[in-house]
């Protein structure tokens, strides 16, 4: 549980680029110990997309939600050879952390995320690396291109003597993120549609009776938006609440491809009489910023939805209207007409028959 809350963790990295960046993030996994699972393994994240797969068994990068082409066999060729090398460094780590902490029996996992980011003028910016062990983060380095620094902050014993540390600096700045530039700026390109999507999220403030102290929790939820950004802030009488009184936040990925989050504040019954709770919302897919009340919610999907069947009914009623005033029209044009001939043919001469008129006019037609 640990690692997974470490991992999750480590996904502000990834989320920390700016809203006209993109980035190209590697979740790697080395685990020591008899599981079911891969000795190593490794996602590879084009900003919210997966791009691919790849775990020591099959020992081949594996495209996720597209089809092969022939310039994708660079990538599995680029892959296979940085995963080789990260594998063996991740094993080489892990077992030299495992002797130091005593950890030397059942199963022991190490955690390693490192990328790269495209700025918001498609210049490169620093690529990252963070390791983890056992859920407890370690070492922190970063290489920046442009001035051709690299930094490292060691939480662990460090592993490399200067010699060392000056291949691992050309392996980057010569290797790893040429390699990862290339592969971001292709498969940008080449899933544009997907990542530069807009989804519209569904937001709404909701309240649950706490039993035991009767007071409540205040909820404000926002799901099924994408990409990840997103600003949620939960008021009290119009001013935000204090994050120390807040319980959530954490964006968490739906099955779909989107993104929920929510915050909540536990209230006590004179509060909530008190006090007007309401939730705010501010994402790339809305043009203004959204208000909601408690016991409301604003869902993008239906609403237009909603609009549209009240325009079907209006215009089905407008047409049955026209359609009931056109034909008590044509009843009553019809009936008069009707009415018309019957007074043109019973109108008779003073003195004279009906019949013997409508025989002499007949007559005098023919």
């Amino acid at each position: 549980m640990d690692a997974l809350l470490t991992l999750l963790g480590f996904l502000t990295f990834a989320v920390k680029t700016g809203t006209g960046s993109h980035s190209l993030v590697v979740f790697a996994t080395f685990i020591i110990g008899d599981t079911q699972f891969p000795e190593f393994s490794a996602v590879v994240m084009l900003d919210d997309i997966q791009l691919g797969y790849y775990d020591s068994d099959v020992r081949t990068f594996i495209l996720r939600g597209f089809k092969s082409e022939s310039e994708d066999v660079v990538l599995q060729e680029d892959a296979s050879v940085v995963f080789g090398h990260v594998n063996r460094g991740m094993k080489y780590r892990a077992s030299n952390l495992r002797q130091r902490s005593n950890h030397t029996s059942g199963v022991n996992v190490q955690q390693r995320i490192t990328g790269c980011e495209l700025l918001d003028d498609d210049q490169p910016g620093p690529m990252a690396v963070k390791d983890a062990f056992n859920g407890q983060t370690g070492d922190h380095l970063s290489f920046t291109n442009d001035q051709h620094s690299f930094w490292s902050q060691w939480q662990w014993p460090a592993m490399w003597d200067k010699l060392q540390f000056s291949q691992v600096k050309w392996l980057y700045e010569n290797i790893y993120q040429p390699i990862c530039l290339r592969t971001l700026r292709t498969y940008l390109r080449k899933q544009r549609n997907r990542v530069m999507r807009k989804v519209k999220p569904r937001v709404r403030l909701l309240q649950k009776t706490l039993p035991d102290s009767g007071g409540a929790k205040v909820t404000c939820l926002a799901t099924g938006f994408y990409p990840r950004h997103i600003n949620l802030t939960l008021l009290r009488d119009g001013q935000p609440v204090s994050d120390h009184q807040i319980t959530g936040g954490e964006l968490l990925p739906n099955g779909d491809e989107t993104y929920q989050m929510r915050k909540s504040l536990e209230v006590s019954a004179e509060e909530l009489q008190h006090h007007h709770y309401t939730c705010t919302a501010e994402h790339l897919s809305l043009d203004n910023k959204l208000d909601i009340a408690l016991g409301s919610e604003w869902d993008s999907a239906t609403t237009p939805i909603v609009s549209t069947a009240l325009v079907t009914v209006c215009v089905c009623l407008a047409g049955a209207a026209t359609g009931v005033f056109l034909l008590c029209k044509r009843k009553t044009t019809k009936d008069k007409g009707s009415q018309t001939s019957l007074q043109s043919n019973y109108t008779a001469t003073p003195g004279k028959d009906p019949r013997e008129t409508s025989s002499d006019t007949h007559s005098e037609l023919s």
